[in-house]
């Protein structure tokens, strides 16, 4: 893979993670609305905002076949609307470092599972990285998350109201998120890079077309539960209507069409096994959006842990592939 492939890549994994790191934001500040309502919300609007956005792409969506179609709906099931609403249900339980420290090990999981994992038929296969010159970055990443979860579970453990058992639940749905965006990337980009010849802009927006339908009938499912348990909750857009619609068209635009549209741009012109360490990007902007949020400094032990963390991707970024002979690119 040549330079001029990968600083552009870098660059859009970059933007993608900072558009990303914005979905940790909605469940803090809207803490009194169901996690649910808030994944739906989301995803309606991402939906809402992808129709548009597909008649300008009509030519490129007249390319995709049904079983692209059932692939985009695949995507946005389980790297859309299950994943967040885990992630907001984690959040909302845990906070929001925990959570992001949880999320932060996807850089280590995916590196791992893509070196694990065959090619799909049909897809190019890549120039592999050893697991000895991977081992140095994902050894960084992983201290730099150890410190940081070191940091804040020693907050945690210091205050006497928190409970833990919520705290440990909120954990284990957020390591449920993390099985969903371990197999997102990777089939994503495996789908990506085995089309080369297809617009990442337009299949962002299929993914968007695709969740649309699965938001809607999520939506009216949690308005029908809500309506039938008897809840004082206020459907359909809560109590702070205004503050709510916002935020989701906001993050359905940012996070869902743009983050996806940056990172379907990266995963064309990175190798699975480099593009996760990248999604450390993520962790860092959730964690700075966090403590913005907080009006707090972070400690000495969380500054050291996101150098680390830093450091690893820079190292990863720098570790060049083995040469490979011909025949083992079937495309």
């Amino acid at each position: 893979m040549s330079n001029p492939q990968r600083i552009p890549g870098i660059l859009f994994a970059l933007a993608a993670g900072l558009m990303w790191g914005l979905v940790f934001v909605g469940p803090l500040l809207l803490p009194e609305y169901p996690a649910a309502l808030q994944a739906f919300g989301r995803y309606l609007a991402f939906g809402l905002i992808a129709l548009p956005l597909g008649w300008f792409d009509r030519a490129r969506l007249r390319q995709l076949s049904r079983a692209d179609w059932l692939e985009a709906l695949k995507l946005a099931l389980v790297g859309n609307v299950v994943y967040y609403l885990l992630l907001a249900s984690a959040i909302q339980r845990a906070g929001g470092p925990l959570p992001t420290m949880i999320i932060g090990t996807l850089p280590v999981v995916i590196t791992i599972t893509s070196k694990l994992r065959r090619a799909a038929p049909g897809a190019r296969a890549e120039a592999p990285l050893p697991w000895l010159r991977m081992l140095p970055s994902l050894a960084l990443i992983a201290l730099g998350l150890g410190l940081v979860n070191h940091a804040e579970l020693a907050q945690l453990r210091s205050n006497p109201d928190a409970d833990l058992a919520r705290y440990a639940f909120g954990g284990l749905l957020a390591a449920g998120a993390v099985a969903c965006w371990t197999w997102y990337p990777i089939r994503n980009a495996e789908w990506l890079r085995a089309h080369p010849d297809r617009s990442p802009r337009g299949w962002a927006t299929a993914q968007g077309l695709a969740t649309l339908p699965l938001a809607l009938l999520g939506y009216a499912a949690t308005w029908a539960w809500h309506a039938a348990s008897g809840s004082p909750f206020a459907m359909p857009f809560g109590p702070r209507a205004a503050d709510f619609l916002l935020l989701m068209f906001a993050i359905g635009l940012l996070a869902s069409w743009l983050g996806t549209l940056c990172w379907n741009e990266a995963s064309q012109r990175l190798p699975p096994a480099l593009s996760g360490p990248l999604i450390v990007f993520e962790t860092l902007a959730a964690l700075s959006y966090a403590f913005m949020l907080r009006h707090s400094v972070p400690q000495a032990e969380t500054l050291a842990g996101v150098v680390f963390l830093v450091a690893g991707v820079v190292w990863a970024v720098r570790t060049q592939p083995v040469a490979v002979s011909a025949d083992a690119h079937p495309n």
